[in-house]
């Protein structure tokens, strides 16, 4: 891509509720995805997104309520877009930032309303996943790839696609710095024990639609490893895991009692698929992992923070986008075949699975709780009302 003054750079996050008000609009958000949800028929998305939304609100809220009463994420995610283009404007490229998240303001359309009105003629799009899984780049490529195709003055914009970066250099020394601070905080840094939590997917997106994700997170953390560069020892481990189905293991839960059964006293927490504070990082690990630790014997529970502003990692973003104005572009079928294997459009197993992100159900089980609510509504009796819900 030749460099222009008319560049764009996109960059892509899940998105979260801003209000405790917000947290019911976001869920429902959420599940009115198809790619969260796939049902057979499509007139039952919306309802079912009412009924999981309506169920999980309250508890939802007082997650949130412990974290301020709003998800962070927005407000990081910008601050990392101002420093992003201060960065480009130091290497010459006038650049203008857009955020598109996809379940929350401001969503994926509301980014590419502004580059259409800003007659963008050149866009970088980058995922804030360092891994790429179906259940997030993944999902976001193909809200994009829509988008082109119902539009055709997007047409017009040369766009390249960066479908992850888990290996790009100034990432890893970020992520190295953040932890050597961390194990200083310990009387012994040597023998801390580091705890890799990256966020869990399905061993069916892994085996059968061959999302990379398993391998692109072993990988990263054995080169964050390799460039922290010292003798603690270290486990990956699995968090955020719903539903009945099996997902990728160790489960974070699991590794921090298992440690604890070891004998290990001392752990540093490194959210390792997050760039951002968010729910995952302040209540999951923060508050429920932590108890979990100290309940498991492990007396100093250290958790490194999310990467944020930390200047090498705004140094690796802006890396990435200069080198994919230079490179040659990719577009959203590139990224599509990154892998052989991969495949955004699961065969007809697939159809009734969820993707993976802040609060996913598995959709067997969402669907069986539509239709036991549908015979409840029918027939005013059922199983709810059997076990006193209704």
């Amino acid at each position: 891509m030749a460099v222009n003054n008319n560049i764009g750079v996109l960059l892509l996050n899940l998105g979260g509720p801003d209000t405790l008000e917000d947290v019911g609009p976001f869920l429902f958000n959420l599940f009115s995805d198809p790619e969260i949800i796939r049902l057979p028929v499509p007139w039952l998305q919306k309802p079912l997104a009412w009924f999981i939304s309506t169920r999980r609100t309250q508890t939802s809220q007082e997650n949130y309520k412990q974290i301020g009463g709003g998800s962070p994420l927005r407000k990081i995610t910008e601050e990392q877009g101002q420093a992003l283009q201060a960065k480009l404007s130091e290497q010459g490229y006038d650049a203008n930032i857009y955020i598109g998240m996809r379940y929350w303001h401001p969503f994926t359309e509301e980014a590419i309303a502004e580059i259409e009105k800003d007659a963008i003629d050149e866009l970088v799009i980058l995922p804030l996943y360092p891994q790429f899984s179906i259940s997030t780049s993944g999902s976001s490529f193909r809200l994009l790839d829509r988008l082109w195709q119902e539009n055709a003055q997007l047409a017009k914009v040369r766009y390249t696609a960066i479908a992850s970066w888990y290996d790009q250099p100034h990432y890893l020394q970020a992520m190295a710095d953040l932890i050597a601070t961390e194990l200083e905080k310990f009387a012994d840094p040597d023998s801390v024990h580091i705890f890799f939590s990256a966020h869990g997917v399905p061993v069916s997106y892994v085996e059968e639609a061959g999302d990379p994700y398993q391998k692109e997170i072993e990988e990263c953390t054995r080169l964050i490893m390799k460039t922290l560069n010292r003798p603690n020892e270290h486990t990956l481990a699995y968090q955020s895991r719903v539903g009945p189905v099996e997902w990728l293991q160790p489960y974070t839960e699991d590794a921090l009692q298992a440690l604890g059964e070891k004998g290990i006293k001392d752990i540093a927490v490194v959210p390792i698929s997050f760039v951002s504070e968010h729910i995952e990082t302040l209540q999951e690990i923060d508050i429920e992992y932590r108890e979990i630790a100290e309940e498991a014997g492990i007396e100093n529970f250290g958790r490194v923070p999310a990467l944020n502003t930390h200047p090498l990692f705004i140094e690796s973003l802006s890396t990435l986008v200069t080198k994919a104005l230079a490179d040659p572009p990719q577009t959203f079928a590139d990224v599509k075949r990154m892998e052989k294997t991969v495949k955004l459009y699961p065969p007809e197993k697939w159809e009734w699975g969820m993707t993976t992100a802040a609060e996913v159900w598995n959709g067997r089980l969402a669907m069986l709780g539509f239709l036991v609510l549908a015979i409840e509504l029918i027939t005013g009796n059922g199983p709810l009302h059997l076990v006193g819900l209704l």
